[in-house]
């Protein structure tokens, strides 16, 4: 795996994991569960471990999908340019980078 790689999955892990450095985005579908079950959702996330070659084949840590309280959710990071216009220049690269993460019912997609 590419030193470039590596760092976006753990400034992937870093956001994930803390819900910090970026944007978190819901869609409607979360939103509408219960404040104490979006906490766990939530919670979910943070904890998640389940990247495989199937669904991690770049290895960033950038996606990822589970059961909660009998439905499917996704979660997934996409990296823009500090003025949210595009996609960052470099991923890797802090500085150059808004990480948005966001979470939805897979029926939602």
């Amino acid at each position: 795996m590419s030193s470039k790689a590596e760092q976006i999955r753990k400034l992937n892990d870093t956001f994930r994991q803390s819900f910090m450095g970026g944007q978190i985005m819901i869609t409607n579908g979360t939103d509408r569960l219960s404040p104490t079950a979006k906490l766990e959702l939530f919670d979910a996330i943070k904890g998640y471990d389940a990247f495989t070659e199937d669904n991690d084949p770049y290895g960033e840590h950038d996606f990822g999908s589970l059961n909660f309280q009998g439905d499917r959710y996704f979660w997934k990071i996409d990296c823009y340019d500090n003025d949210m216009l595009y996609h960052s220049p470099d991923p890797a690269n802090p500085k150059l980078t808004m990480r948005v993460l966001t979470i939805m019912m897979a029926e939602e997609y």
